[in-house]
């Protein structure tokens, strides 16, 4: 099935919405849900969230779609401070894919295009944050030239999460 890369539109703003949902959960909820961390994921990803962002100037939001609808996503913010020293100012804040569309290049081909935006807006390299126990990711950024630059933590309410700072020049 062909895959389109594209800008995301309002129009897609619940899908990015229930497409977030169901990775984030998948990725990070692995011994059952409770109260607290479904309440974090149904405030956080909210088509009305995502209306805001891609209204937002500085953040740019690229799709994959296929026959049936988007499978995928990455969203960029640039003069985005990274929270350790010597990174670039352009954070890769998300690259979701679908966990049964993974593996077939829709995140490199959704990186590509992250990169190639950040290239030709003048940005000299990007950098992301990615949780501390998610190898697959560490291993596919790894995979894309990027390296480990320090260590953050994500916040949920009075929780932290360790997770790691990594950063690629383009």
């Amino acid at each position: 099935m062909k895959t389109i890369i594209r800008d995301a539109t309002a129009s897609d703003a619940s899908s990015l919405a229930a497409l977030s949902i169901e990775v984030w959960l998948g990725t990070y909820i692995r011994e059952g849900v409770n109260g607290f961390f479904a309440d974090h994921a149904l405030r956080e990803f909210t088509a009305d969230r995502f209306r805001s962002r891609l209204q937002d100037q500085q953040r740019t939001i690229f799709v994959s779609q296929n026959a049936v609808g988007i499978d995928g996503m990455i969203e960029l913010i640039a003069g985005a401070s990274a929270p350790v020293a010597g990174c670039p100012n352009v954070e890769i804040a998300t690259l979701y894919v679908q966990p049964r569309h993974q593996g077939g290049g829709k995140g490199v081909a959704l990186l590509q295009a992250g990169l190639a935006h950040a290239r030709s807006s003048g940005h000299a390299g990007v950098w992301l944050a990615v949780n501390a126990e998610n190898q697959a990711a560490i291993a596919f950024y790894e995979r894309q030239s990027f390296q480990n630059a320090g260590e953050t933590h994500y916040e949920i309410e009075d929780q932290r999460y360790l997770n790691y700072v990594m950063r690629r020049d383009l």
